[in-house]
């Protein structure tokens, strides 16, 4: 099982530690609804550094994610990250990532922990042009700094305006003394921040720089838990859950993401789906009778037939009321539509809601 630069730290602030996507990771420090509520309200870290980094670098950069991403990139000016994924030759997805433009023959690709082999494979075998590609993910630290407190917490660390950065762009600058720390602002909560990639050798000091300067603030380190019940809130996908290997981009609403200005892998087929319309989509619901619906449980009508199955579900904390994820027939996939979660054979009532859960 492989650490991150910051393993031992987490252990000496007492983190419950678990096995994740192959790293030791922390879980929690001091309870879920805590760490939630600190994102929510003031401002947390989370180290993501088990997450994969990419450089991808030549003429035919550009070329190369276009042919094997779902999003337009050649939209991507100097600065500006774009969300996408990388879909398969059966209709379903890779994995989904974050693309960060350095300059136009220079790209990062931000992966899922879990993807970062599968996902290196599949880039490379449609490099047939010579792009120079290098797996920066073990040395390379990244933290997640979330929170609408987090430009104030951060801002005596770097001379880069936090406060006006535009969502979804990044900028390479000093941050607490160390130079080339990449600071971006997209973020998996909902609740606003930046994140911070550095190599490894930095993460101690700027782990303690960041809580030093936070502290007025009330920053708190937080764990894997909340960062999912955060993202749950907001209707964001999570790799492995919501989306996977057989679930299309079309079915998992994004459609947003998936731009036919050019020809990618499996574009065609795509089209066609979203032209024809997908059989089942992805929904949120929230519960009304009592039960917490968890990823697999299957989703009934009121005479007890199938009709789709949960992805993602957890009790709230913001809302304080069970809320899930999952996919569901195409002709009941509206909101306000009842159905039934199955939980340990029982059928408890749900209904069909709008993302996002949380709103401001």
């Amino acid at each position: 099982m492989k650490s991150t630069a910051l393993t031992d730290k987490h252990i000496s602030l007492g983190a419950k530690m678990v096995p994740f996507a192959g790293f030791n990771m922390p879980v929690q420090y001091e309870g879920i609804n805590l760490e939630h509520e600190t994102v929510r309200n003031n401002v947390g870290v989370f180290d993501v550094s088990h997450m994969g980094e990419f450089i991808l670098k030549g003429d035919n950069a550009l070329a190369l994610i276009q042919k094997v991403s779902s999003n337009d990139a050649a939209k991507l000016f100097d600065g500006k990250i774009q969300y996408t994924c990388l879909p398969n030759k059966n209709g379903g997805i890779v994995d989904d990532l974050l693309v960060y433009k350095m300059d136009d023959k220079t790209y990062m690709l931000v992966v899922n922990a879990s993807n970062i082999e599968k996902d290196w494979d599949w880039i490379s075998s449609f490099n047939t042009e010579g792009v120079e590609m290098k797996n920066i993910s073990d040395r390379t630290s990244l933290l997640a700094v979330q929170g609408p407190k987090a430009a104030v917490a951060l801002q005596s660390l770097t001379d880069v305006d936090l406060g006006n950065m535009e969502y979804y762009t990044f900028k390479r600058s000093k941050f607490a003394g160390f130079d080339n720390v990449i600071i971006s602002a997209t973020g998996y909560t909902g609740a606003g921040g930046f994140e911070l990639y550095f190599d490894n050798a930095y993460a101690d000091e700027i782990w303690d720089a960041i809580f030093k300067a936070g502290e007025p603030y009330g920053i708190k380190p937080i764990g894997l838990a909340a960062r999912d019940t955060l993202r749950l809130e907001m209707g964001f996908c999570l790799y492995g859950n919501d989306i996977d290997d057989n679930t299309s981009p079309i079915e998992a609403g994004l459609g947003w993401v998936t731009k036919f200005t050019k020809p990618f892998i499996n574009s065609e087929a795509l089209q066609n789906q979203k032209q024809q319309g997908a059989t089942k989509k992805l929904i949120g619901f929230e519960m009304i009778d009592r039960g917490i619906p968890r990823h697999g449980y299957e989703i009934v009508d009121a005479e007890g037939n199938n009709i789709g199955k949960v992805t993602s579900g957890t009790q709230s904390p913001s809302l304080q009321k069970a809320i899930g994820m999952g996919y569901l027939q195409i002709n009941l996939a509206k909101e306000g539509q009842e159905i039934y979660i199955n939980i340990r054979d029982k059928k408890v009532k749900a209904k069909v809601v709008k993302f996002p859960f949380y709103k401001k």
